[in-house]
């Protein structure tokens, strides 16, 4: 007995260093060496300032900034409360939220038809993406309000356009928060320049 107690006691002691601090700290370190910006959480700075990360989601409600989709975790873009609503379809709640986004939506053109990414969130309400489609409905508004041609805006938005993964996987899709700050940029160049 006291023989299987020593083996299970160094077995334990062995398995913690290996798995617990060794095999971590080789990864951790794989990842900083070869996928930095991957593994920091590919953070965007502007000025010295952090501003936010490409792979996180976050409000934007001005109207001079393209709108992210609606996030249900927790209120809202929380990272530690990553999760869908879980409201069926037949959900009164859910219904009365869709509703009342596509009517603040479609404000400014009440004919349009809302892209539904714009009025539902993502299965882990963190998603930074819009479609190309829920860029172009919001395109005209955000020109307008930030006094500067369409065609500008467009090719903000084309530039942010991110096909397919590996030309198959996944969306053609842009990212919010990378097109709101290029287009800050662009703003504050045309400002100092007239």
């Amino acid at each position: 007995m006291r023989r299987n107690l020593l083996i299970a006691l160094r077995f334990t002691i062995v398995t913690t260093f290996l798995f617990g601090l060794v095999y971590p700290a080789v990864v951790t370190g794989a990842a900083q060496l070869f996928f930095k910006d991957k593994a920091d959480g590919q953070l965007i700075h502007r000025n010295g300032v952090l501003v936010g990360s490409r792979i996180l989601g976050q409000s934007f409600s001005g109207p001079t900034y393209f709108h992210s989709r609606p996030s249900a975790a927790g209120s809202g873009y929380d990272a530690a409360n990553s999760s869908g609503s879980n409201l069926g379809p037949s959900s009164k709640k859910l219904l009365d939220r869709i509703s009342a986004d596509a009517s603040a939506a479609q404000a400014g053109q009440p004919d349009a038809t809302v892209p539904i990414d714009l009025v539902t969130a993502s299965a882990s309400g963190l998603d930074p993406h819009i479609t190309p489609a829920a860029a172009d409905f919001q395109l005209a508004r955000v020109a307008k309000e930030r006094h500067i041609d369409e065609a500008i805006v467009k090719q903000a938005v084309a530039r942010q356009l991110e096909g397919r993964q590996f030309g198959f996987l996944g969306e053609p899709r842009v990212n919010v928060l990378e097109l709101n700050l290029n287009l800050d940029e662009i703003t504050a160049n045309s400002t100092q320049k007239h």
